[in-house]
């Protein structure tokens, strides 16, 4: 029997005055074979809703954005044939072109898979070409400097120009110096091969001393230029390594614009970065990148000069770092296809597709970090979140459950419980695991929208909460029982029963990351029950500037990365031929530019802001040309942001230079 060639169109028409949004899935048998007694998955961003209305089909199976439908009994896909199934009330409306379905699969009869052909979901009514690859930012003619550096310095007074130099000559005095010079020329080496930005006398390399000078800044540095060559001092490792890198800056953009931009022969650059974190976040959970895509981003984000990478590694929809106590988070979690644990979702097929990082990969990454003067944080989101690692070990679940809750993103039943002991018993040995890997001694818990209705079916966690607050709290819970919440977006639980039991849990772990000298990083919803230790703790607020203000009021230590503006999975506009997310909006690079991280904080909340992040959430990642144009050149954006003072940042000049920055797989906007 012929394979079957099949194809599939997907189209989203819009709700307008009088007409409901409607979704429309249209397989083709392009193939010479008829098609019985088959069912057809899909997956993508967008999600049909478990109480969706669906014309022309029937829903078997859904599990967050993982779809399994049928046709009505009897019908049979004749070759030439189409067909067709509507969708109203999906999850949440179709924004831009990658959010509908992006991977399909038919599953025959007799248990076989046969592949889908699939394009991107049109938009009816428009015929705009889809837009990938990053944004190409020209240098302009008229240039507002003399020299190209991105986050800008706090101080630059520098004078004339000699010759482009072919490259720079090292010269480290110290251990420190030896150090920052290695990790400059292996950096640049690996972001521009063939540049030859480092380079012995020999060939020609410009000379550039390095030496400490006690008294700058942790990070700071001084640049001072002369006709014959340049010094670097800083009190640090770090600080050297980062004026290095401003040199690479200046030498690059001298080199491709030399009718605009010069090398200077003479003055300063006296620098040092304003916030302390400057952070870039990575969820490979959604989507999976090999170690050397992290190693390549560690190496961009260097380039930027930002000391910090959240790593996210683990979420619903995958665990994605081996741990020796539990070996099944890996054989189990960290893979996605059809008949597994967990299935296809986000643009994975039917295939088995996914992976984990090694202890032996992590301690490489590590390491390299370390040489680029980044911290590397550790995320592994409890107590939601955790449907991978349920499926992987369902040991963890109260046995007389009853019922269902479900998370904002469409996974039943997926919290940690916090009334089961060996959860505590699971979670530790974890954090025990991670500690050793992770030196930097920061573990971030995650604790990030548990839904309003979690553990209400739970016997055991009712009963905590009746012991912890009485049996009035216990049966407002009970109450929840398949309710099905996340009416806008993620439930807010401060003051719920739900929040209680999470902080129950949040305040176990956290001594248990304090007992081990380490402190704790969460989300903002951590701060429910207030059980953290502030000492010992940090909090990213993601959702607006209000909250983030609030909590710094309340004496938490904050990193600033607000959905609306930090998020980098959030398209660059409303146009539906930008990809990318829409539920907190749209924003460019210039409004990510723009955007002002101290925004209502007076002097004492200004104390506890640590600085600034990225979020690099992963669902809409499927096409790395997505990445290119999702990412850059809004990254630097937010790493000039955390390095240059306000009253130094300037759009006209970030702009003229941004596109000397690299990226991170090469995909550029067409024209």
């Amino acid at each position: 029997m012929a394979t079957p060639r099949l194809h599939l169109a997907t189209t989203w028409t819009p709700a307008a005055e009088g007409r409901e949004a409607t979704y429309r899935i249209a397989l083709s048998n392009a193939g010479e074979t008829p098609l019985h007694d088959f069912r057809l998955g899909i997956n993508g961003p967008g999600r049909i809703d478990a109480h969706a209305e669906i014309d022309g089909g029937r829903l078997l199976e859904r599990l967050s954005n993982h779809t399994l439908l049928a046709p009505p009994a009897g019908v049979v896909l004749e070759p030439g044939s189409t067909w067709e199934v509507t969708v109203r009330k999906l999850s949440f409306p179709l924004r831009h072109w990658n959010d509908g379905a992006n991977t399909a699969y038919v599953v025959l009869g007799d248990g076989n898979i046969v592949p889908v052909g699939i394009e991107p979901t049109a938009l009816v009514g428009s015929n705009a070409p889809r837009l990938r690859g990053a944004m190409r930012f020209p240098m302009p003619a008229t240039v507002p400097a003399p020299i190209s550096v991105i986050p800008w310095p706090r101080h630059v007074a520098v004078t004339g120009a000699v010759p482009v130099p072919p490259g720079l000559a090292l010269d480290p005095h110290g251990a420190d110096a030896a150090a920052a010079a290695d990790a400059f020329a292996a950096l640049t080496a690996d972001l521009f091969p063939v540049e030859g930005l480092v380079r012995p006398a020999a060939e020609n390399g410009w000379p550039v001393r390095i030496a400490a000078q006690p008294g700058l800044a942790p990070e700071g540095y001084v640049i001072a230029f002369a006709a014959d060559g340049a010094t670097v001092t800083a009190s640090t490792g770090a600080g050297m390594l980062y004026g290095l890198i401003t040199l690479g800056h200046i030498l690059r953009g001298a080199r491709h614009a030399p009718d605009r931009l010069v090398f200077p022969a003479g003055g300063t650059i006296e620098d040092a970065p304003d916030l302390r974190w400057r952070g870039t976040h990575l969820d490979v959970a959604r989507q999976f990148y090999a170690s050397a895509e992290v190693e390549r981003l560690l190496k961009l984000i260097a380039w930027n000069k930002m000391n910090r990478f959240h790593w996210h590694l683990s979420d619903d929809e995958a665990w994605r770092v081996e741990i020796d106590a539990y070996p099944e988070l890996t054989e189990i979690g960290a893979w996605r296809g059809y008949g597994k644990a967990l299935p296809p979702l986000l643009g994975s097929g039917p295939q088995p597709t996914g992976g984990y990082y090694s202890k032996a990969a992590i301690r490489r990454i590590v390491a390299l970090g370390d040489s680029l003067g980044i911290a590397i944080v550790p995320e592994i989101d409890m107590p939601g979140h955790c449907y991978a690692v349920l499926q992987s070990l369902p040991w963890l679940r109260d046995p007389g459950e009853i019922g269902e809750y479900q998370s904002v993103q469409g996974f039943p039943n997926n919290c940690l419980n916090p009334a089961i002991e060996r959860t505590y018993e699971f979670v530790e040995t974890v954090i025990d695991e991670m500690l050793e890997l992770f030196p930097a001694g920061i573990f971030h818990l995650g604790a990030d929208e548990v839904p309003l209705a979690a553990w209400s079916g739970s016997p055991l966690a009712l009963a905590r909460l009746e012991a912890l607050g009485g049996k009035a709290p216990a049966d407002r819970h009970r109450a929840q029982l398949n309710r099905i919440g996340h009416h806008d977006g993620a439930d807010a639980i401060e003051g719920s029963a739900t929040a209680v039991l999470q902080a129950e849990f949040i305040r176990r772990i956290h001594a248990h990351i304090r007992q081990r000298g380490a402190i704790t990083g969460g989300w903002e919803e951590a701060a429910h029950g207030g059980v953290l230790d502030q000492a010992s703790s940090y909090l990213v607020g993601w959702r607006n500037v209000e909250i983030n203000a609030a909590l710094a009021a309340a004496g938490y230590d904050i990193v600033v990365s607000p959905g609306q503006r930090y998020y980098l999975d959030m398209a660059n506009s409303p146009s539906w031929a930008e990809p990318g997310a829409g539920w907190a909006g749209w924003s460019g690079p210039e409004e990510t530019y723009a955007f002002e991280p101290r925004e209502g904080m007076g002097a004492a909340q200004l104390e506890h802001l640590l600085g600034v992040q990225t979020c690099i959430w992963s669902e809409s990642m499927t096409d790395r040309a997505i990445f290119d144009r999702l990412v850059f050149p809004r990254l630097s954006a937010v790493a000039e942001t955390g390095w240059t003072t306000p009253e130094n940042k300037s759009w006209p000049r970030f702009r003229a230079f941004a596109g000397l920055m690299p990226i991170m797989y090469g995909h550029w906007a067409e024209g």
